[in-house]
């Protein structure tokens, strides 16, 4: 397998990951945090592909699979912002819950053979040297997500609405003083997020992992919330965190074909591991020590690039009345 394969296969697996790390992102801009990602991914794939398959059709799947994970992100909203309970106790719970449930009621549709999304590539775009067959021949699913990631940086960084979510998740009080209905505003971006962590178990569920069965996703929601962490909650840096695990789930397969011999749960679970373990290098307080000894210019560079500051005000409640 060339490294443009390898690359290629990587962009589109990774695209789940992009549409619920995103999610999350969105989420936490506006101050709060939606733990729940690991059972509403679990929850949303099971829903979208029956759905899918009992409809026989993929437009209704990701669309039922949306509902549920903004349903979700409705208990958090409810329980963190207008009653004020530990958003991080209320969405731990919620995975746990989500997660048992989803194997409970996806029960019927195990190992069914379902409906996928088609293949499509983008014609003259497909021929482009190198960026064709890296890029755009793939699905709509995964050139939806290169808009996502645009699109998001862009509303974040370039818009009057970007700027007003951003400051609700830094500095509520001045928002509200501003005249911004906070409580509102977290509520949409809350549900917009979950919807978008919904869409992404459909994804798996409809596409790159097609089908359902017990646990189907598992793990992939806790590495959905460690990128956002470790792309800055910046939309470009988090997708580059996507992409990254993705890589490191393509190398992984690579390496279990040509060394049979290692158990395959090995290959399994060692992108997660590698994962964890690269947010753990860029975080720690040794990095920043070892970076100190080099030149300034070199220094500050770096600094810029891996340094992650969350939201002032994430996961703090917000009275405005």
């Amino acid at each position: 397998m060339d490294i443009i394969t390898i690359l290629a296969t990587a962009i589109a697996t990774s695209t789940p990951l992009i549409f619920a790390s995103i999610g999350e992102t969105i989420t936490e801009r506006a101050g709060v945090i939606n733990l729940s990602a690991e059972g509403t991914i679990l929850m949303s794939a099971m829903t979208g592909f029956a759905v899918a398959k009992f409809s026989n059709n993929l437009i209704l799947g990701f669309a039922a699979a949306a509902l549920v994970g903004a349903a979700i992100a409705l208990v958090v909203a409810i329980g963190a912002i207008t009653l004020k309970q530990s958003q991080v106790s209320i969405g731990f719970v919620l995975a746990l819950m989500c997660s048992d449930l989803s194997s409970f009621l996806g029960n019927p549709v195990v190992r069914v053979e379902g409906i996928t999304v088609p293949s499509f590539k983008i014609p003259i775009l497909e021929n482009i040297p190198v960026l064709g067959k890296l890029l755009f021949q793939s699905d709509l699913l995964v050139y939806c997500s290169y808009i996502l990631i645009l699109g998001s940086w862009f509303y974040f960084y370039r818009t009057q609405g970007g700027l007003i979510l951003r400051t609700v998740g830094e500095q509520p009080a001045a928002a509200f003083a501003r005249g911004t209905n906070v409580i509102k505003m977290r509520y949409i971006y809350t549900l917009l997020g979950g919807a978008l962590m919904g869409i992404a178990g459909a994804a798996f569920s409809l596409d790159f992992k097609a089908g359902w069965s017990h646990r189907h996703t598992a793990g992939y929601g806790w590495i959905a919330l460690a990128i956002v962490i470790f792309g800055g909650w910046n939309p470009l840096r988090v997708a580059l965190g996507a992409y990254l695990f993705g890589i490191l789930q393509s190398l992984a397969s690579v390496a279990q074909s040509a060394i049979p011999d290692v158990p395959t749960q090995v290959f399994n679970t060692a992108p997660f591991v590698l994962m964890i373990l690269m947010l753990a290098l860029t975080s720690g307080e040794w990095l920043d020590r070892l970076i100190s000894t080099l030149p300034r210019s070199v220094r500050q560079g770096i600094l810029n690039t891996i340094r992650t500051t969350p939201p002032a005000s994430l996961g703090r409640v917000f009275d405005q009345d």
